[in-house]
C-alpha cells in the first residue's frame, strides 16, 4: 500500500488527465509482421503503444505493408524510425535530412495523420541529428538506455524509456502500481521490437504485462505523443506574479491537485487558486 502524506491544503501538484497520477505506453521499432500479433494484444487489455517505422522496408519480406499500416494501428502512434533505419553518425547532412523528412511524408501519407515522432535507429543519436531532427519537425525521440525509474523526460528528443520489456518484473509492476513510498507522476515507459517476441518464444510474458496493468482508474494508457504533448502543456502553464492564476495557453485541458481537491486548468482559460486566508 502506498504510504499516505498530509497534505498542504495549498499544496499544488500536478496530475494526468482526469486526475490520474500514473501513465503507462509502449514503444515497438521496425514494423515487422509480429507487429499484427503485438497490437492485437495491446487491443485486448486496452493498451495503447506507438509503432516506429521505416518507410522504406514496408512490402518487403516479413514487413508489414503501406496498405495496412493505417488500419493496423488505428487505435495507436505511428511514427518515425527513418526511411532505411540507417548508422546516421556515418550520413552526410542532406541524406539525414532526407531519412527523416522522407519517412515522415510516406507515414504521413499511409495514415493521414501528421508524424512528429522519432525514435533513433541501433540507439544511436549525436547533437547533429538531434538538431536536424527538431528542424524537420520532430519533436521528440526515443532511445534504448533504460533508466529502470518512472520519472518523465527532461528533454524529450532523449527520451529514455523505464526499460525493454525482457526486464520488466512482477517486482517493478506492484513498485509502479502501488509505491511504497509517495510518487507524482510515475510514467512506466516499455521498449523493444515485436520480433523478439517471437525469436525468443515469450508472447505470453507481454500479454503476462498488459494483463497486470490493465484496467486501472488511476493509470492513463497513452501513445508516445499522447503523453509528449500533455506534459508540454503543463509546462506551459503561466502563473499570475501574485500566484492567484493559472493559465493555460495550450489546446488540452491540464489537471492538478489543490490540497485534497481535484482541479482542471481548461484549453486556453485560466483557474482562480485558492488563496491561504490570514487572521
Amino acid at each position: 500500500m502506498a504510504v499516505t502524506e498530509k497534505r498542504d491544503p495549498y499544496m499544488m501538484e500536478f496530475r494526468f488527465p482526469e486526475g490520474k497520477d500514473k501513465a503507462v505506453t509502449f514503444s515497438y521499432d521496425d514494423a515487422q509482421i509480429y507487429d499484427r500479433r503485438l497490437v492485437s494484444i495491446f487491443n485486448q487489455y486496452g493498451m495503447k503503444a506507438t509503432f516506429h517505422l521505416n518507410s522504406g522496408t514496408l512490402g518487403e519480406e516479413g514487413y508489414i505493408t503501406k496498405d495496412e499500416v493505417a488500419a493496423l494501428y488505428a487505435n495507436h502512434e505511428v511514427a518515425s524510425h527513418a526511411v532505411t533505419h540507417p548508422f546516421f553518425n556515418e550520413l552526410s547532412q542532406d541524406m539525414t535530412v532526407r531519412e527523416i523528412l522522407e519517412d515522415r511524408r510516406t507515414l504521413e501519407g499511409c495514415t493521414n495523420r501528421i508524424v512528429r515522432g522519432f525514435s533513433y535507429p541501433f540507439g544511436e543519436y549525436s547533437d547533429r541529428l538531434i538538431e536536424t531532427a527538431r528542424q524537420v519537425g520532430i519533436v521528440y525521440a526515443r532511445t534504448v538506455e533504460d533508466r529502470m525509474n518512472f520519472n518523465l523526460p527532461g528533454d524529450f528528443m532523449l527520451w529514455h524509456p523505464t526499460c525493454h520489456h525482457n526486464k520488466v518484473t512482477d517486482e517493478m509492476i506492484e513498485d509502479f502500481l502501488n509505491p511504497p513510498l509517495y510518487r507524482n507522476l510515475a510514467l512506466l515507459y516499455i521498449w523493444g521490437h515485436s520480433f523478439e517476441f517471437e525469436r525468443e518464444n515469450n508472447w505470453e510474458h507481454i500479454r503476462h504485462v498488459c494483463e497486470a496493468l490493465q484496467g486501472r482508474e488511476d493509470v492513463w494508457y497513452a501513445t508516445n505523443m499522447e503523453i509528449y504533448e500533455y506534459v508540454m502543456a503543463m509546462r506551459s502553464l503561466v502563473l499570475s506574479a501574485d500566484g492567484r492564476i493559472l493559465y493555460n495557453p495550450a489546446a488540452i485541458p491540464v489537471y492538478l491537485m489543490i490540497g485534497y481537491t481535484k482541479a482542471c486548468v481548461p484549453a486556453g482559460k485560466c483557474l482562480y487558486l485558492p488563496t491561504e486566508q490570514k487572521g
